[in-house]
């Protein structure tokens, strides 16, 4: 069958930037012509002229493209700047940055002179329009460690026996005014980036950790979303206001659950968090209801040595009800926004919207299930949502959380949007016809923007000529989707990382794992204890091929005379492959079900280096 064929006839445009990479040494002596060899395996190896070539090796240096000479295998480029030796900890956390176009550098003089000058406190002039309401029992709720506190809550009951609800979110936009050099940088950043000890902040620190921060017993600045609510959490009336609050306690996840728990504790802030509690479970109740999905996806967090700030334990994250109680009110603020910012500004609203996949995407997931004798349901987010709480195994629980992950997998990418450039605004996930960003202002700066829009709408601020342009609004919210995506692959690169650093000190181990997928010659596995995925593959370059039959409809794979299918429970080896410094990779083999030339014998593994030669390494595996 032909096929069609095309031939690159001009370019346009070039996206070249800078690369991040190694130097291959020429072996030719006293040479200063090299090769480089960039991270992305997508991106050619570039040839460069220096004299350091020596002192270069095995570190990771920056290189630039300068031209591409149309008879000549690479393009030719030049040497930019060291950054430090492979495998050091700073060195490969500034190349993940620059590798994801994380904007990282330090804030620049013309940013910070628009930050206020301190001591700061709130004037008279800050209280106009904005009501006082520092006599509140606020609080918050965050993980342990967290210094940049965007929300806190608060519930107490009304004279008429009603309840009053309030969200109280920073107010960033009192600071950082549109149009200046602070509002500029922190749109091109987009959003603040979390990384394994490391934070990259969208807003400088003092705004950030600080002024902003809604920090307990100080007064602080905000923008507060207030229900009249019924005990069976149906609203009565919402309003919006700016606000000055002042937080009586800044709790963790752990803390209010222990507080909500206690039989003895009876304080106003113990009151307002059960009220919260009683509540948030009735509201997901009725999302849970209307077709929004619980997914699941395995979290990981490491605990660090703290002199060498080694991970020396890896666990998967443990989710308690007062995560779910933070997170109804904070889902219920962002509706109730994205419907007021809506009604006001019908073209020109930022909204995030969480496209329904197409059906295509759950054939992994229905067949997967079909194979345990389970039927998945996808025509609609609600009959996807009931069959993930009917699929359940007495005599394997673990199902139900690998069919969520599963089911993760086959979701789209949800996206910020301008409503006058679009008509579909359903949230598929939230089972919600409209929604948006309005809670996390410190470290989203989509909800800076419907933080200017909702005061517009109540009066409480004026708008400006780019607020209402809809093709700005549409051109902003491609960069801050870009950014977000980009913030995802960096995190997700930073955990890969300090993975690998814990199995780098850890050695060698050997785990329980349920297969995900099975490939033509692989099974990918997950490895609950981790959280950690990775692949077996079942066929090697220079060694025998076993026999291997794929069954895509089941979908199976047969090893030999073994089968494997997905869900299935297995064992493996975990190491750490250091053969390539560049791409060092954990590299997964097959343990249990033993098969004859195929799976490590359980003691061979174990006294065999991760840092040996390759071949070595292979002819252990078999």
């Amino acid at each position: 069958m032909l096929k069609p064929t095309g031939r690159v006839v001009g370019i346009i445009k070039r996206n070249w930037r800078p690369y991040c990479g190694m130097l291959s040494k020429s072996d030719i002596k006293e040479s200063r012509r090299h090769l480089f060899t960039p991270a992305d395996k997508r991106i050619p190896r570039i040839r460069i002229e220096t004299r350091q070539a020596s002192t270069l090796e095995g570190q990771r240096i920056i290189v630039a493209i300068d031209g591409w000479p149309r008879n000549s295998r690479y393009p030719n480029g030049h040497f930019v700047k060291n950054l430090g030796e492979v495998g050091d900890k700073e060195t490969e956390t500034e190349v993940l940055l620059l590798e994801h176009d994380v904007p990282h550098q330090p804030f620049s003089q013309a940013v910070l002179s628009f930050l206020p000058k301190m001591p700061w406190s709130i004037t008279e002039k800050d209280m106009k329009n904005r009501e006082d309401l520092r006599h509140l029992c606020v609080c918050s709720v965050d993980p342990p460690g967290c210094t940049d506190i965007d929300d806190a809550l608060h519930c107490r009951e009304l004279e008429n026996g009603n309840l009053e609800v309030g969200v109280h979110i920073a107010d960033v936009s009192h600071f950082i005014r549109p149009g200046n050099a602070l509002d500029q940088e922190s749109a091109r950043r987009g959003t603040t980036v979390y990384l394994c000890e490391k934070r990259i902040d969208m807003v400088p620190e003092l705004l950030s950790s600080n002024l902003c921060s809604l920090r307990c017993n100080v007064d602080r600045l905000a923008f507060s979303c207030i229900w009249e609510m019924n005990h069976n959490a149906e609203i009565l009336k919402t309003r919006f206001t700016k606000s000055a609050i002042n937080s009586k306690a800044s709790l963790t996840y752990a803390e209010a659950q222990m507080r909500i728990d206690s039989t003895s504790m009876n304080d106003d802030i113990t009151v307002s968090l059960r009220g919260l509690n009683k509540l948030a479970k009735i509201l997901k109740k009725r999302r849970i209801e209307k077709g929004a999905l619980t997914l699941s996806s395995p979290e990981v967090r490491f605990h660090m040595d703290s002199e060498t700030h080694d991970p020396i334990d890896l666990q998967t994250k443990e989710l308690r009800e007062t995560n779910s109680m933070v997170e109804e009110f904070m889902l219920l603020a962002n509706i109730s926004v994205a419907k007021k910012i809506h009604e006001e500004f019908s073209e020109h609203a930022l909204l995030r919207k969480h496209p329904a996949p197409p059906p295509s995407n759950y054939e992994i997931l229905v067949k997967a299930a079909k194979s345990k004798n389970l039927e998945i349901k996808t025509d609609t987010a609600k009959s996807l949502a009931d069959s993930l709480d009917r699929a359940d195994s007495p005599t394997f629980p673990y199902l139900n959380t690998l069919l969520r992950i599963l089911a993760t997998r086959c979701m789209m990418q949800a996206v910020y949007f301008c409503s006058g450039m679009d008509n579909d605004f359903h949230h598929y996930g939230l089972a919600s016809p409209i929604y948006t960003h309005f809670t996390s202002p410190i470290r989203r700066y989509a909800d800076i923007i419907v933080h200017r829009l909702l005061a517009v709408a109540i009066g409480a601020d004026c708008t400006y000529p780019e607020l209402t342009d809809k093709h700005k609004l549409a051109d902003l919210c491609k960069n801050l989707n870009f950014r977000h995506k980009m913030a995802q692959y960096a995190q997700r690169a930073s955990v890969a990382f300090h993975t690998q650093l814990f199995f780098k000190s850890k050695g060698i181990v050997s785990e329980e794992a349920y297969i995900l997928f099975v490939r033509k010659n692989a099974i990918v596995v997950l490895i609950p204890k981790y959280g950690l995925e990775g692949t077996v593959f079942f066929e090697e370059k220079d060694k025998p091929q076993p026999r291997l039959t794929y069954d895509d409809e089941i979908p199976s794979l047969k090893i030999e005379d073994t089968v494997f299918h997905i869900f299935d429970k297995v064992k493996v080896k975990i190491m750490l492959d250091s053969t390539n410094l560049q791409h060092q990779k954990i590299r997964m083999s097959l343990v249990e079900p033993q098969i004859p030339g195929i799976s490590i014998p359980t003691d061979a593994s174990s006294n065999m280096d991760i840092n040996e030669p390759e071949s070595k390494k292979k002819r252990l595996e078999k």
